[in-house]
């Protein structure tokens, strides 16, 4: 499905004039002292004498889960700010909030499913699928009127995204310790923390079962195969050389692990 510009840009206008929805205060408080007065001035004349075009076309907000590949019952909140390169691609970056304070936690790219069909099987196993993503109500466009969240949803649905972390604040690390982590995304009902979805919709006003009902008329594309591997046992992680990606066992001892391949969907 391509990515229709015209239409995301009417969404995106509607963005802007609604705002970003509740505040979503950062995991973790990085270690350092306050700014200082020269810094703040640095900053402002920066802010007003520099352009930053890149930064600029972060122009659309989206907020999902992601969960560690190989590690399911590892999950998180992902606030992407988002910019639409053409037809066929769009990158994020993801932060772990929506305040100014929130830290850069990675990126993930979006790609139609015709040029997902173009990458070469091996490639593929690192990208995930956005039907259920969509079709659950848990990726939302936080201040948008539900008609334009849903034209956008439907443009989105026959995507698929590539998603590496890089600043574990999920696990309370105040600094970006260890290697990137390839991230994923749910596929079927029973996956994703329900205690972690009700907070994110309690905190945005929103009722992610509703969405789902909204969006039961959105057609669900047929999967392509390569994507989600996860669920046949074909998992990929950077080795880390730190031993720091101990800490996610740590931080998860004793917690059930979420459903993973026994409860896909037939559609995703």
């Amino acid at each position: 499905m391509r990515i229709s510009k015209p239409v995301i840009a009417a969404c995106l206008a509607a963005v802007a004039l609604a705002g970003c929805g509740k505040q979503t205060q950062s995991n973790v408080q990085a270690p350092g002292a306050p700014e200082s007065a020269q810094t703040k001035v640095l900053e402002a004349g920066a802010a007003a004498l520099q352009n930053k075009p890149p930064i600029e076309a972060l122009n659309a907000y989206l907020d999902g889960f992601h969960f560690y590949n190989g590690k399911p019952q590892i999950q998180m909140e992902a606030h992407h700010y988002c910019a639409i390169l053409n037809e066929e691609v769009i990158q994020c970056v993801i932060y772990d909030g929506n305040l100014r304070n929130a830290k850069l936690m990675g990126v993930e790219y979006i790609v139609s499913e015709t040029l997902f069909k173009s990458l070469p099987e091996a490639e593929k196993v690192l990208w995930h699928s956005h039907v259920h993503e969509v079709k659950s109500g848990q990726l939302i466009a936080p201040g948008i009127p539900q008609v334009a969240e849903n034209a956008l949803m439907k443009k989105l649905i026959g995507t698929y995204g590539k998603t590496w972390h890089t600043w574990h604040t999920d696990v309370d690390q105040q600094l970006p310790m260890g290697v990137p982590q390839l991230m994923m995304g749910f596929t079927a009902d029973g996956q994703a923390d329900p205690a972690m979805v009700a907070a994110r919709d309690q905190r945005f006003g929103i009722d992610s079962a509703e969405k789902k009902q909204a969006r039961a008329a959105i057609p669900s594309p047929d999967m392509v195969p390569g994507a989600n591997s996860w669920q046949d046992g074909k998992t990929f992680q950077i080795a880390d050389p730190t031993g720091t990606q101990h800490a996610h066992e740590a931080a998860t001892a004793g917690k059930p692990a979420a459903p993973a391949a026994n409860a896909r969907s037939n559609t995703q």
